[in-house]
């Protein structure tokens, strides 16, 4: 039995409940094939009218996957291992995006990378005053992933290229403003989650929801808008002003930190996927990234830098995002051929 993830039908609804609050709910390989699982068992079960998807204590949904096995794997040359999980997580990602049923999500706190993935594809998802979404996956040498580059390149103006290269946070209002969620309920999530496995009635969800406060990001969409618009990262870097808004100076700060190559590949891919929107297109751009990332090196490096040693110092294989050349970010995005994701298959 897994205890890091709870899985149970409640009344009409089947209930999804991350369980490792003491690792802010990190996403686990085997809780993503649980949690698959679950989706294929309940997608044409008549006593399932909706999902709901929740987690454990205050402080997070889902920080983001859990990495210290692919940082094993990695320093033992492994380059399996981190695919095979990808290619697991993201046929997740697509059946919770195009599942048949409601799924209403419940983020409280942190909800950033792999914890977007399960969050943020839902129908109905709801956030409050304590929750901070992000997709930060640059600054650890990888690209904005599980679908997340769908949901960027869906925001609203260049709020997608924005999040995307800097990893900044959304509030609440932040969230809904740029489409990763939809409801803001401040209270009685409890009671609400109550009323839904008993009723199945996703008015309930509309009779919660409050107007959420204004957005930061909303009121600096013109500055954003106005300095996110270049073709490559790289056209980006050279439109931004020598005296820059507060907005572009804090987005500067950030992406001094992040991997330039990274960067410059989520730019092309949120740009690919912004002409054609689809989640499956969103996945299979994604995989040709963090197919190639662990041989790559700046993903290995980046969670060494974060995670491992805690230094905050990675030393990236392109240490200024002028060294990053058009041939750099084409060989990280070429198709895969016979390695291409496959999201039909289920082991």
């Amino acid at each position: 039995m897994n205890r890091d993830i709870l899985i149970r039908r409640e009344g009409c609804a089947g209930r999804i409940t991350l369980n490792r609050p003491h690792a802010l709910n990190a996403l686990t390989w085997e809780m993503a094939k649980a949690i698959e699982a679950a989706l294929d068992d309940w997608r044409n079960d008549i006593q399932v009218e909706l999902l709901i998807i929740d987690a454990k204590g205050e402080k997070a949904f889902c920080s983001g996957g859990d990495i210290a096995d692919m940082y094993a794997s990695g320093q033992r040359g492994d380059l399996s291992y981190g695919r095979q999980f990808w290619a697991d997580e993201y046929r997740l990602n697509a059946k919770l995006f195009q599942f048949p049923k409601p799924v209403v999500t419940f983020l409280q706190g942190f909800t950033m990378g792999g914890g977007v993935g399960v969050g943020c594809h839902g129908s109905h998802r709801i956030v409050d005053a304590s929750s901070r979404i992000a997709m930060p996956e640059c600054t650890i040498g990888l690209v904005p992933d599980v679908g997340g580059s769908l949901l960027l390149a869906q925001a609203p103006g260049r709020l997608g290229e924005y999040l995307g290269l800097t990893g900044d946070r959304m509030d609440a209002a932040d969230a809904i403003h740029c489409g990763f969620a939809d409801y803001y309920v401040p209270s009685s999530w409890e009671t609400l989650k109550k009323r839904l496995t008993q009723t199945g009635n996703l008015g309930e969800v509309d009779n919660a929801a409050q107007q959420p406060p204004a957005s930061r990001l909303a009121a600096s969409q013109p500055d954003i808008d106005m300095y996110f618009a270049g073709e490559t990262h790289a056209d980006i870097m050279r439109g931004l002003p020598p005296d820059p808004p507060a907005v572009i100076a804090r987005a500067q700060e950030k992406m001094a930190r992040n991997a330039p190559l990274a960067m410059a590949v989520a730019t092309e891919i949120i740009h690919r996927v912004r002409m054609r929107p689809t989640i499956a297109n969103a996945l299979d751009q994604e995989f040709r990234y963090t197919y190639r990332a662990v041989a790559q090196g700046d993903f290995i490096e980046g969670i060494r830098a974060a995670i491992i040693d805690k230094d905050r110092n990675p030393r990236w294989a392109h240490y200024d995002w002028t060294k990053v050349t058009g041939a750099d970010v084409l060989q990280m995005t070429l198709p895969l051929g016979d390695a291409a994701l496959k999201l039909e298959e289920t082991p």
